[in-house]
């Protein structure tokens, strides 16, 4: 490469921009390659992304500086990585940079990873035989393979109860692509789903097999990504970011679990995987696959209008059948396990089986509340309870993590009566401890699983039947396939319910289905405890019989009525800083802006404050634009960013969330 070249470089900056630098010295700058460069006035070396080369500077510009140091060996990206991430930063209204920062590695050279043997030829058969339903679903997915689609991508969805044989249908379609030289990315939503679905697809397809995980130290993944970039058909397993795997010739992407909403990043840029995964699918000629036992409402909406094919599996092919569920009323019980829910786990130990007990919601106590003066125990920097972890001897916030001690009585009058109420998986698991002595047990949440490896370890003993009781959050919901377990036990399933979202059923119903499904899948005789303050409410009820068509009727009409996704688009903007006044005026200032150039058809919810008005110090204040159609809120959005900008607070931060699939 000669030196006298000229390069674009994107940086992992808010601009959408890319800045022009001269070769570096020793001639080594490529497109698709990292580079360190001097960049700002203090000539600060950041690390860029080069995305274009130059036979000549461009005009007008003088003194243009050199690129310090080329970081990769070859290329860790190519136009493709480029087109895609300049797609998200104009729909995620981010820089190309964040773009291709969160789709790329961030390892500085790539570590050895050992050899996961086998071959593409020598991969194993699948063990069990297919259903009627099965064969029907793969033999739809396999058309399409073999005839990709020419334009808009063909989307399936495989949409069964929990244990119906939904993965093996993807890895039967995964092996028909991978015969046919193609390749697969197959997502799950979490990284504990991710490890024990990296190992079935290891010992199916061998070397064919990669991993892509935030568990994974950063050399580790670009050793993984640098694999998949050479070219041969492979199958890469992992979250939300293995959606940007760089496979070559791709044929289809998985997105198991659908419905689940950390496929969707919390952080800049705020891309959802399922959108990526169309937008690529569609790019790239391939097919996309979803499923889940409860579909996002999307695409319940979608499947009922026939943009997504769907392909039902309806019956548990392991010798399993539907478990029995009942509700039964937490009211006026002392402790956090019914009667109930403690004779079905007894009755579980005694047969040699496993109980589950889930709550979305980890520490000991919930809340501090003084019942003289109803003073409340709050974060100092954010608008939300402290949650008492016994285990620390401290009251932690979930959302910043400031801790300080637990009072001894009401901070405000004195009185002795305040204490904390509400529980969490520390007082499960105490409670589970002393009721049940002889019992193993063990809790699986972000606490008890900090250390790396920890969880792959709890969930393996579990499998292995070395725990009797397996408690704890959301970890232990999703998509796990444990042989033993018998019983599961819902401690509260109003946990979210009711929270300032129109998310919130949503979410609370296919956390109780989901989680439900991990009884009974081997045995016909598993039970399902889900205990509850709300015996009436309908969510409840209708999770509690399975009953998906029934909730999303309800569901959709709702949404439909107050002009919520499906049924609209939204884009939030929220503006924070640690000056509620400088907040305030930030978020009118866009306002008026917004209001000049909505779109007709289109309108604007606020400004107001967020439900959760405090976070870290920080007071947030948001706009909901909602319309029909997405184009016209981006132009404007846009447009009011571009206006903002130009005389903007430094000291308030403005955040774009399009598709957000929260609002709190």
């Amino acid at each position: 490469m000669s030196s006298g070249a000229w390069f674009d470089v994107a940086f992992d900056i808010p601009a959408d921009r890319l800045f022009t630098y001269r070769a570096d010295e020793k001639g080594e700058a490529e497109v698709g390659r990292r580079a360190l460069a001097p960049f700002g006035r203090g000539a600060r070396e950041e690390l860029g992304f080069i995305v274009a080369r130059r036979d000549a500077a461009p005009e007008g510009l003088e003194n243009i500086k050199r690129l310090r140091r080329v970081v990769d060996k070859c290329a860790v990206f190519d136009e493709r990585d480029v087109s895609l991430a300049k797609w998200i930063a104009a729909y995620y209204i981010c820089g190309i940079g964040q773009a291709l920062s969160a789709m790329i590695p961030s390892g500085r050279r790539a570590s050895a990873i050992p050899s996961l043997g086998g071959d593409l030829e020598g991969f194993s058969a699948a063990p069990l035989a297919l259903s009627d339903e099965q064969r029907a679903a793969l033999d739809a997915i396999s058309a399409r393979i073999a005839s990709p689609p020419a334009a808009a991508a063909a989307m399936f969805y495989l949409y069964g109860i929990t244990g119906s044989g939904k993965t093996e249908v993807f890895l039967r379609a995964a092996k028909r692509a991978l015969e046919a030289g193609k390749s697969v990315i197959y997502l799950v939503p979490e990284i504990s789903l991710t490890h024990q679905t990296a190992k079935v697809v290891r010992e199916r397809f061998g070397a064919a097999a990669a991993t892509l995980h935030s568990g994974m130290t950063p050399s580790e993944r670009l050793a993984e990504w640098s694999r998949a970039r050479e070219g041969r058909p492979m199958i890469v397993v992992g979250p939300r970011s293995a959606v940007f795997a760089p496979v070559a010739r791709l044929g289809m992407i998985v997105i198991d679990e659908e419905h689940d909403g950390s496929y969707k990043s919390g952080s800049v840029p705020r891309y959802h995987a399922r959108q990526a995964a169309m937008r690529r699918c569609s790019a790239e000629g391939a097919i996309l696959v979803m499923g889940s036992a409860t579909p996002s409402a999307e695409a319940w909406k979608l499947m009922a209008e026939g943009g997504i094919t769907r392909l039902d599996l309806t019956a548990r092919l392991s010798g399993g059948s539907a478990p029995a569920v009942k509700a039964v009323s937490l009211a006026g019980v002392e402790g956090c396990l019914t009667e109930a829910l403690k004779k079905e786990i007894r009755a579980t130990a005694l047969a040699g089986r496993q109980s589950i007990l889930f709550l979305n919601r980890r520490g000991f106590a919930h809340f501090f509340h003084c019942p003289s003066c109803g003073y409340s125990q709050i974060c100092r920097r954010c608008s939300v309870s402290l949650t008492w972890h016994k285990s620390r001897g401290r009251a932690i916030c979930h959302y910043c993590g400031y801790s300080e001690a637990p009072p001894a009585h009401c901070p405000s009058c004195g009185s002795l009566e305040a204490g904390y109420k509400g529980f969490g998986t520390e007082m499960i698991e105490e409670e589970v401890r002393r009721s049940f002595p002889d019992l193993r047990v063990r809790r699986a949440d972000a606490d008890s699983t900090a250390a790396r490896g920890s969880l792959e370890e709890t969930l393996e003993a579990f499998r292995s039947g070395l725990i009797d009781v397996l408690l704890g959050t959301q970890m232990v919901a999703k998509g796990l396939n444990f042989p033993g377990v018998r019983l599961v036990g819902v401690v509260l399933a109003d946990a979210g319910l009711h929270l300032p979202d129109f998310r919130a059923a949503e979410r609370a119903f296919s956390l109780i289905v989901q989680v439900a499904g991990r009884a009974g899948r081997y045995f016909p005789d598993g039970k399902v405890i889900v205990q509850t303050l709300r015996m009436d409410d309908p969510t409840i009820a209708r999770a509690c019989a399975g009953d998906v068509s029934g909730f999303f009727e309800q569901e959709l009409r709702h949404r439909r009525d107050l002009g919520f996704p499906p049924y609209a688009r939204v884009i939030r903007l929220t503006a924070r800083s640690r000056d509620a006044s400088r907040a305030d005026a930030a978020i009118h200032r866009l306002a008026v802006l917004l209001r000049r150039l909505l779109p007709a058809g289109a309108d604007m919810l606020g400004p107001a404050e967020c439900p959760i008005a405090l976070v870290n110090g920080n007071h947030r204040r948001q706009i909901i634009l909602r319309g029909k159609r997405m184009g016209p809120l981006h132009g404007a959005a846009r447009a009011a960013l571009e206006s903002y900008e130009k005389g903007k607070d430094a000291r308030a931060h403005v955040e774009v969330d399009v598709d957000p699939v929260s609002l709190l």
